[in-house]
């Protein structure tokens, strides 16, 4: 039976360490959130981070828009933000309404201000082997998690299924920065199974139930960083955690594994920023 890759508690002691640390400075971290919309999802993210960040002694302010806001109005606003030397870090909040341009958003935050790494300056960076001002959460979090238990990546086949700009495409350049030999697989590769039997460490990053026991390759390691409800209304991820435990050497949970470290990246991020501004 797999070993259980636990984010939940490894982001409850990296957060403990975290809060060490901002107790130790005079002046305390800040993050602006912008949440656009009703999105149900959205706010309990936006709240869950909130509520952490607080806990841990960095100052959190959350920025609710209608929908309806207009895209001058929310680039004027992000604009705002980074010419205010007292927020150290910026989050727009994912989804964004249709009449808004995400890409030019996600453009027109500061990179050093820029707590997901998602701007082309540190994609660009991340993607050149360059360090960049900070690395995007989840593939972040996803390898301190691998780090947490020892799991070498160096000279290790790594197959990532999903090609996201949040998850898939960042954490398969941090793992080829890391030695890994990498594949990257997505809704149009063919045989797909045959791919995942070759993988030492499989991340998968969809949101379906695709990965199933017989896929896997004995021993591997299983990321799972899919979350969706199932037609019970039961939280499931990409993996049949009851076939693929079975198979694997260590797997990551649904929930508790991946989204934990999530949030504990973001609070690590916002610390290096605020680091950056106002330590050195």
């Amino acid at each position: 039976m797999a070993i259980i890759l636990d984010g939940k508690a490894l982001r409850d002691k990296i957060l403990q360490d975290l809060k060490v640390k901002i107790d130790s400075y005079e002046v305390k971290p800040s993050l602006a959130v912008i949440l656009v919309g009703d999105n149900p999802a959205s706010q309990i993210y936006v709240n869950n981070k909130h509520k952490i960040a607080q806990k841990i002694g960095i100052k959190s302010e959350i920025i609710n828009y209608p929908t309806d806001i207009t895209e001058e109005t929310l680039l004027n606003k992000i604009e705002e933000l980074n010419n205010n030397s007292a927020i150290d870090a910026i989050l727009v909040q994912l989804p964004l309404p249709e009449h808004i341009s995400k890409d030019k958003v996600i453009n027109s935050i500061l990179p050093d201000k820029d707590v997901d790494g998602f701007t082309p300056y540190n994609f660009g960076k991340l993607f050149s082997g360059e360090i960049p001002t900070v690395y995007p959460c989840t593939p972040k979090g996803i390898l301190l998690m691998l780090d947490e238990y020892n799991i070498e990546l160096d000279g290790r086949h790594a197959v990532v299924v999903g090609r996201s700009s949040i998850v898939g495409r960042p954490l398969s350049q941090m793992l080829l920065n890391r030695n890994a030999t990498v594949t990257v697989c997505h809704s149009h590769t063919k045989n797909l199974s045959q791919i995942t039997k070759t993988a030492d460490i499989l991340i998968s990053a969809v949101g379906k139930n695709i990965i199933k026991g017989e896929m896997l390759k004995s021993d591997c390691v299983v990321v799972d960083v899919g979350i969706f409800k199932d037609e019970n209304g039961k939280t499931r991820g990409d993996a049949d955690f009851e076939t693929s435990s079975k198979i694997a050497s260590y797997i990551s949970p649904v929930p508790g594994g991946v989204g934990p470290m999530t949030i504990a990246s973001l609070m690590l991020n916002t610390v290096e920023l605020f680091k950056k501004h106002r330590l050195n």
